[in-house]
C-alpha cells in the first residue's frame, strides 16, 4: 500500500516540476517576444532634456514605464484632458494638434499595457520557480516514502 501511495506522489511531484517548467518556458518566451517587437519598432525617447539625442532603448517594464510617463507628461502639454483636445467638438484627423494628442495617447497605452505584460511575466515565471521547488518537495516526499516503503518490507 505505501509504495502505491509513493508511486503516485512521486508521479504528483514530476507533473509539478514539468508544470513549472512550462510557466518558466511561457515566462521566457513572451518576455522575449515582446522585447523583440519593441526592437523591432525602435521603441525609444529621450528621456533626459539635456541629452536630446541619447534615446533610451524600451526592452524592460522599467524603460516602459518611464518612457510611457514622458509621454503622457508631453501628452498633457498639448492638453490636460482629451475632452480640452476637442473643445466641445469631434476628433478632426486633419488636425495636427489632435492628431499628435492621439497619436501620443495610443503610444502612452501601448507602453502602459507593455509594462502590464512584463509584470505578468514575471509573476508567471515566479509562480513557475514555486511550482517547480514545491514538485521537488513532493518528488522527494514520495522518494522517501517509496524507501520507508521498501524498509518496512525487510
Amino acid at each position: 500500500m505505501i509504495h502505491k501511495l509513493a508511486v503516485v506522489i512521486l508521479i504528483l511531484g514530476i507533473i509539478g516540476v514539468a508544470l513549472g517548467g512550462v510557466f518558466i518556458w511561457q515566462g521566457i518566451a513572451k518576455n522575449k517576444l515582446i522585447v523583440d517587437r519593441m526592437k523591432v519598432e525602435k521603441v525609444s525617447l529621450a528621456l533626459d532634456s539635456n541629452n536630446p539625442t541619447v534615446l533610451t532603448q524600451v526592452t524592460d517594464a522599467t524603460s516602459a514605464q518611464k518612457v510611457a510617463d514622458k509621454i503622457a507628461a508631453d501628452r498633457r502639454a498639448i492638453a490636460p484632458t482629451y475632452q480640452d483636445i476637442l473643445a466641445g467638438g469631434r476628433f478632426d484627423p486633419t488636425n495636427p494638434k489632435q492628431l499628435s494628442y492621439a497619436q501620443a495617447m495610443n503610444l502612452e497605452n501601448y507602453l502602459y499595457m507593455a509594462v502590464m505584460a512584463f509584470g505578468l511575466v514575471q509573476v508567471v515565471m515566479g509562480s513557475g520557480a514555486y511550482m517547480v521547488v514545491v514538485g521537488l518537495a513532493v518528488f522527494l516526499t514520495g522518494l522517501a516514502l517509496y524507501r520507508l516503503g521498501n524498509e518496512n518490507l525487510s
